[in-house]
């Protein structure tokens, strides 16, 4: 009962509840990206359009190098999360999202910077994809507790979305958008992992491990790639409301597995191999617990991540920073 008692607001299904209590959430969180990264490498979009193949070589209309170059993306999202102690050991818990995604582009008419076309932008929004499952006790000893995270997710997101463009030729046709720009995954997926709580007076400190595993393709006959996420976290209580944390967090993710035939085009976003990668974060965050009045037992949280590694499948955009902003009620 004190604002250490939940971990960083970015670290989803970290506690239990007791049997019988509930607790409603929200998240928004931000994510901004600029600039393109093949490996630990940073691309210009002259070095793209000048030397990164186009995997559409052949077709009508496709050039033999990238001609149009992503130069930023935002994305918005908005996450409404429940949890039920069914037990004291069993906690059940739901999360539905509504994400909003922007993506600024320049096209090139030719394999040189002076030979630009002019820029447009791309946007989508919608729901995502919802996750249903539990987090089940296997060791709570007060100092240290250890549960399993089982989770399912459901692809109530579209992978179908639209948007128009502006070509090499100076056209702007209406045309489905490449994998980034899409709001969920289109398949079923399970994640499994394990969380560890500890704490010592006004410390506390924990990490755990998420996987993503796709169970299938979806209906434009790809999946995205399979993804394992690792976090450690250390936190201080200032006072019984306040507290101030520090967060790693790791993420691995293979490359996109097929191809939808609906997604082409002189672009690096339309290419699935451009997807995925290794990459590290370092967050910091703060969590304010009430303790009295009307608002006791709400929690308001923030946290913000800057990276320290990437190595990226490129060429593809790269973040720059995230910060998510959350409210939690238990009742």
């Amino acid at each position: 009962h004190t604002a250490t008692g939940h971990a960083p607001i970015g670290v989803m299904g970290d506690h239990l509840h007791g049997e019988g209590e509930w607790m409603v959430s929200y998240r928004f969180m931000r994510m901004e990206m600029a600039g393109s990264r093949d490996g630990t490498d940073t691309l210009s979009a002259d070095e793209i359009v000048t030397s990164v193949p186009n995997r559409f070589f052949g077709g009508p209309m496709q050039p033999p190098t990238l001609r149009v170059v992503p130069e930023d993306m935002t994305m918005d999202m908005h996450m409404v999360g429940l949890m039920y102690g069914l037990t004291d050991r069993i906690t059940l818990t739901t999360m539905s999202s509504y994400v909003i995604k922007d993506m600024d582009h320049i096209t090139f008419q030719g394999p040189a910077g002076m030979n630009g076309l002019g820029s447009f932008k791309t946007e989508t929004s919608g729901f995502g994809d919802t996750t249903i499952g539990a987090l089940i006790g296997i060791d709570q000893d007060g100092a240290h507790q250890w549960h399993l995270n089982f989770t399912v997710s459901l692809p109530t997101g579209s992978i179908h979305e639209t948007g128009t463009i502006l070509t090499p030729k100076r056209t702007r046709p209406t045309v489905q958008l490449p994998y980034a720009m899409q709001l969920g995954s289109g398949t079923f997926d399970l994640r499994p992992g394990v969380t560890y709580l500890g704490r010592a007076s006004d410390w506390s400190w924990g990490a755990q491990t998420l996987g993503t595993i796709r169970l299938d393709d979806n209906d434009g006959g790809y999946a995205l790639g399979d993804r394992i996420e690792g976090t450690a976290w250390l936190a201080f209580d200032l006072s019984r409301s306040l507290s101030l944390s520090t967060r790693l967090k790791t993420v691995s993710q293979g490359q996109i597995d097929g191809i939808d035939p609906a997604i082409r085009g002189p672009v690096q976003t339309a290419d699935p191999d451009n997807f995925g990668g290794e990459t590290a974060e370092a967050l910091f965050g703060a969590n304010y617990l009430f303790t009295g009045g009307l608002l006791t037992k709400n929690r308001l949280a923030i946290e913000a991540g800057l990276p320290v590694h990437r190595n990226l499948n490129g060429p593809q955009l790269e973040t720059d920073w995230t910060l998510t902003l959350g409210w939690q009620r238990a009742f």
